[in-house]
Formats: structure tokens, C-alpha cells, sequence
């Protein structure tokens, strides 16, 4: 199956070709941004313009200027040709503006989310979907509204669940605010009608929603195909997964040769959020928790994380940072009064070897956890070609 990342970096590489032809983009910047997003499935336009203010030439003026002045946080600038209003109208009494920005600069795409000042549009809210290309071929988009999330949606959905399970009302594409909690994971499923690419439509087309208080330039939006990512989530805090050390926020974007702490992380999660057991832990006494590793597709990999859940009771549950999927695992748990060091892997063709004097806590097939080390530790996992070594310790 071809990857998330791939899917959408190849269908960016054919728009450029539809939308900006093969010379440089510099001196092509229209005057004005499309009206609508110019992407066809069949002969369905996806994202086709919506709202009572996507005729009005003003208004579209004023959004072209607010977006063409508009810089990413590593100042980068949307290229407006292969960019498209995707709303502009009044919600609620108010002026609201949904851009779909391309910004080829850092291989990106944005949601930028404009108000009105006055007479002046402005970018009000930016949020970067890391794949290049795949934010236009997604269905569902947040809104951020003071009044509560609220999503628009494609041509494609005929019709769109909330996270209580009930239909969302919605007029030109823009839903109802609905109630979504700031710090948890809840579920919102679209019905997408039959298309040249989904002959039969899709029933249940589910993806997570991380909560409101998902700060930029994060996108909040996680496709969840199976179900596994609500379940992987359950009882989680998403304020804590999207910390600086927390999972999805712990690998800090890089552009070229320099971090770019303001772009959203390497490890934000697009798609495939699962979790495994990893068995139960008993820690100085306490009663046995549940030790479990989170698997997803971020826009760089597949990366993990482990998870451990206290007894009833016991406290909130402690996440690592994240750790690019490979061969040996290694994570450090800041559990509270007992900081450790798990080490995990699959298969049993392998020996693990630990520095001499290592009191292993746990010690099973897949599985060592120890204390974290004062000092930079390395362990080893030896397999029938390769050897893979893992250092540890030393925070």
C-alpha cells in the first residue's frame, strides 16, 4: 500500500505540472487568488468556491493581499497560482476566509484561516499539514471559532457525523460549531459519496480531531481509517502528547541544515495512530500498570512512542518522547520519582545485551526496562546479520 507521504507528495508533483506548468514560479503570482480549489475528481470539483462573499471582487482582493503579505514561520511565502479560497463569507455574524496555501518553499501545504479588521483581511490562524499537496485531498477541514470547532468539508461529503455520533448541520460546506473538548481526542466521520475515485463511496471516511486547544502551526486533524487511533488515544491528555517532550511534539522540524522550532514537529501525527501491549510493569511496589507502544505516520516516518498507564488510580498515564521506528527501541518514561529506560523490539532471533551491572526492572522476550542511567549507557541488540546499539541515559 502506497504510504500516506508518498500519496501526497505524488499527487502535489502532478498539480504543479496542471497548475504552474515546469518554469519558475517567481513573476507568475496572479493578481488575484483563485476562487475555488482547481482539483477534479471525475468531473466532481472538490473543493468548488463556497460562501456568500466568493463572488464578491473586494472581498477576494482583500484575501489575495492579506495572503500574498502572509510569511511561514521560516519565511516563506504561499505561491498564490497553485493556492485557492476555499471559503469566504460570513459565519456567525462575522467574516471568515479559508485559504488552501501551497508553499513550496518548505515543501508544505496551509490551512490559513482569515478574519476582517475593519475594511484590512488578515491571517488570523496558520496551520501547516507537513505532507506537500494532501491537505486539498483531504474532506474534512477545522475551523477555529470562539464559539466551538467547526468544520468544511468537500464536495465529496454527503454528510458528516460529530463526535457524539449525530449529523452535523451545515450550510455551503460549513458546519455548526461543535462541542469538542480542549485537550482529548474525539472522532468526526464523514459519508462521502460516489466519485470517480471511490465508485462506491465510503461509509465511514473517520479522522480524530486532537482538540481545540491544538496549538499552531500543529494541524489537528489525524486520519483514522480503522478506529484503531480513538482507541490508542483513549484516556490520553493531547495537551501532553503535543508537548516539546511529549510524542508528537518531541522531534523538532528541520528545514535544510537548521531546526525550525516554529514549524510544526517532524513527529506531528497524519495518519495510523495504533498502540500494542507491551505487558504489564510493576514499579517499587506499586500495582502492576499497563506498559503500551503507540505507533504512527508522521510526514518523515513512521515513529513510536511508549505509554504507561498506572493502576486504577495511580495517577495519569507518562508518554515518552517520541523514537523513529526501528529495528531497537529506545525511550526514556519520566515516571514520577522513578525515571526509566525502555528498550523494546520484535522478533526472537535476537540477543540483547545490556552494560555490565544493569539491574533490569523487566526482563522479557521484546522487552528491558531500567533505571534511567545517570550516564550515557549503550545497548546492544545482535541479530543473525547485524548488530543495532541504542545509548541511553545522560538527561
Amino acid at each position: 500500500m502506497v504510504s500516506v507521504r508518498r500519496r501526497g507528495t505524488t499527487a502535489t508533483a502532478l498539480l504543479a505540472l496542471l497548475l504552474t506548468g515546469c518554469g519558475p514560479v517567481a513573476g507568475r503570482q496572479p493578481a488575484a487568488l483563485p476562487v475555488g480549489y482547481d482539483s477534479l475528481d471525475g468531473t466532481l470539483k472538490v473543493w468548488p468556491a463556497r460562501g456568500n462573499l466568493a463572488r464578491d471582487a473586494a472581498a477576494t482582493a482583500g484575501i489575495t493581499a492579506a495572503v500574498r503579505d502572509w510569511r511561514s514561520p521560516v519565511d516563506d511565502r504561499a505561491h498564490l497560482a497553485s493556492s485557492g479560497i476555499l471559503y469566504s463569507g460570513e459565519v456567525a455574524g462575522s467574516p471568515l476566509a479559508l485559504v488552501a496555501a501551497d508553499v513550496p518553499g518548505e515543501a508544505a501545504s496551509w490551512l490559513l484561516q482569515l478574519d476582517r479588521d475593519g475594511q484590512r483581511w488578515r491571517v488570523a490562524h496558520a496551520t501547516e499539514y507537513t505532507d506537500p499537496g494532501y491537505l486539498v485531498y483531504s474532506d474534512v477541514l477545522p475551523v477555529q471559532q470562539p464559539t466551538g470547532r467547526r468544520y468544511l468539508t468537500s464536495a465529496r461529503v454527503e454528510r458528516l457525523l460529530g463526535p457524539d455520533g449525530k449529523a452535523l448541520p451545515a450550510a455551503d460546506g460549513i458546519t455548526e460549531p461543535v462541542a469538542v473538548p480542549p485537550c482529548q481526542a474525539v472522532a468526526v466521520t464523514a459519508t462521502l459519496r460516489p466519485t470517480r475515485s471511490l465508485p462506491r463511496g465510503r461509509a465511514a471516511d473517520r479522522v480524530l480531531d486532537l482538540g481545540t486547544a491544538t496549538s499552531a502551526p500543529r494541524y489537528p486533524l489525524v486520519r483514522d481509517e480503522t478506529g484503531s487511533g480513538k482507541r490508542a488515544l483513549t484516556g490520553l491528555d493531547t495537551c501532553v502528547l503535543a508537548g516539546e517532550r511529549g510524542p508528537f511534539g518531541s522531534v523538532p522540524r528541520r528545514i535544510g541544515d537548521r531546526q525550525a522550532p516554529l514549524s510544526a514537529p517532524e513527529s506531528w501525527p497524519m495518519a495510523k495512530i495504533s498502540v500494542r501491549s507491551l505487558g504489564s510493569v510493576s514499579l517499587a511496589g506499586r500495582e502492576p500498570g499497563e506498559l503500551e507502544q503507540l505507533t504512527w505516520e508522521s510526514a518523515t516516518g513512521t515513529m513510536t512512542a511508549v505509554v504507561y498507564r498506572p493502576a486504577g488510580g495511580g495517577g495519569a498515564p507518562v508518554v515518552s518522547p517520541a523514537d523513529r521506528s526501528t529495528t531497537l527501541q529506545a525511550y526514556y518514561l519520566p515516571v514520577p520519582g522513578q525515571p526509566l529506560a525502555v528498550l523494546s523490539w520484535r522478533g526472537r532471533d535476537a540477543s540483547f545485551a545490556a552494560p555490565p551491572g544493569t539491574v533490569r526492572l523487566v526482563d522479557r522476550p521484546g522487552l528491558v526496562v531500567v533505571a534511567q542511567p545517570d550516564r550515557k549507557q549503550t545497548f546492544s541488540l545482535a541479530g543473525t546479520e547485524k548488530t543495532w546499539y541504542r545509548s541511553v541515559g545522560g538527561r
